[in-house]
């Protein structure tokens, strides 16, 4: 937990010295969440080490309550700050915004994400704040409700086809997640007889439009440009992660017409120790997707059976955004999965499928 909490907060008050002053502190943020990460995952071993997967790590939650929190209050100094004149400007503002997007997307996604899987009530609804404050809020239905169920299926709009480049995938996922997630909430609604006006859509929709009129309030014109700015960041590293976790893999038809259970095989991960702490264990991805509920500290990794990515999950999310660099590093890996795919079983791995 040392780590997680380290890699997480510390950039918290380089962001908001970084927001009031701009200056030397604008690049301190910027180098943290970018050159000083990279390095760390160059320099430190591959984190392969498991922890015990029936572990319950409280500190895990009031980690996540911490961040998640922190999150809302970050997001209104960062408005604030860059938008109004009393904080950065200039050129010291467009940096100021760059690191707030990134530890937006590379720490409040993450965090969000986790919150959304918990069983506790609250957690899940400040996972949705945490969302719908980034104008980003049907993840948290279309990610547990289609994702999850559908992953590594032509019916995902959140996974990549082998060949797709990000930027078609980034405008067929986002609006296919809005909609397909919209379709779960409604579904779920009538099979339990309520009233389709208790779809949380109208919350997602109502409280983007509410942070909008906040951004205008705090700062005016400037301040609503510096949120659709940060938002739409933060969508793109959301879209990024989706596209890299989950490129060109894909389940297998069964006999009887069905999927096969969601396996190890069906995600790429990353042993990289400094951003998978920043992540919270973010990029063990395929253990997530077998024990959706299981804590961030208690995911596994397991190199025998989960495709690994070559270079950390950040590294790769600035490779996707070159497709043909994309393609050259990753089409080939997709063969080696299939190959050790077809002799798998995933009976023999133990995991707890929802799919």
């Amino acid at each position: 937990m040392a780590a997680f909490t380290f890699a997480t907060l510390l950039p918290l008050p380089l962001l908001l010295l970084a927001a009031a002053l701009g200056g030397t502190f604008s690049w301190i943020a910027l180098i943290y969440l970018t050159v000083l990460m990279r390095v760390l995952d160059l320099l430190l071993p591959k984190n392969w080490r498991n922890r015990n997967p029936q572990a319950e790590f409280p500190a895990s939650k009031g980690l996540s309550q911490v961040l998640g929190i922190a999150h809302l209050w970050t997001m209104i100094a960062a408005i604030f700050w860059i938008g109004g004149p009393a904080g950065a400007d200039g050129f010291d503002a467009a940096i100021t915004a760059l690191a707030f997007g990134l530890w937006f997307g590379q720490i409040s996604h993450p965090n969000a994400h986790e919150l959304i899987h918990r069983s506790d009530r609250q957690a899940r609804q400040l996972g949705r704040l945490v969302y719908i404050s980034m104008l980003f809020g049907h993840h948290a239905s279309s990610h547990p409700k289609v994702h999850h169920i559908y992953v590594a299926t032509p019916q995902d709009p959140s996974s990549a086809r082998l060949g797709e480049g990000f930027w078609r995938f980034a405008l067929r996922a986002w609006s296919g997640s809005f909609w397909a997630g919209l379709k779960a909430e409604h579904a779920d609604l009538r099979r339990a007889g309520k009233s389709l006006f208790l779809n949380p859509y109208f919350a997602y929709i109502g409280g983007a439009a509410l942070m909008l009129l906040i951004a205008y309030a705090l700062a005016g014109k400037s301040g609503l440009a510096v949120f659709l700015g940060l938002s739409l960041f933060a969508h793109l590293q959301i879209l990024l992660s989706d596209y890299v976790q989950h490129y060109g893999l894909d389940r297998a038809v069964r006999a009887d017409g069905r999927y096969e259970p969601v396996g190890p095989q069906h995600s790429w991960n990353s042993p990289h120790a400094a951003s998978g702490a920043m992540m919270l264990n973010a990029p063990r991805h395929s253990d997530h997707h077998m024990n959706p509920m299981r804590p961030y500290p208690a995911l596994q990794l397991d190199r025998e059976t989960m495709p690994i990515l070559p270079y950390s999950l950040p590294s790769m999310a600035m490779i996707a955004l070159v497709p043909g660099w994309w393609r050259r590093v990753m089409d080939d890996r997709i063969g080696y999965v299939e190959e050790f795919s077809d002799d798998f079983d995933f009976e023999d791995f133990g995991g707890e499928s929802t799919a």
